[in-house]
């Protein structure tokens, strides 16, 4: 059995089967009255050399 040389053909579907395609739009909402995060700990260590340098 040869293979064929040209790529197979889509897949028909079944008779009244249709796609239902949906746009779904989502939107991110910043909310900048949130406190901010903790710093992490490199921020954290050079805050607290800054204060001791100003001493």
């Amino acid at each position: 059995m040869t293979r064929p040389t040209t790529p197979r053909g889509e897949h028909t579907p079944a008779p009244g089967v249709t796609w239902q395609t949906e746009l779904v739009h989502v939107e991110t909402v910043i909310d900048d009255t949130a406190p901010d995060p903790r710093p992490n700990r490199a921020t954290r260590r050079a805050l607290k050399r800054a204060t001791r340098r100003n001493r």
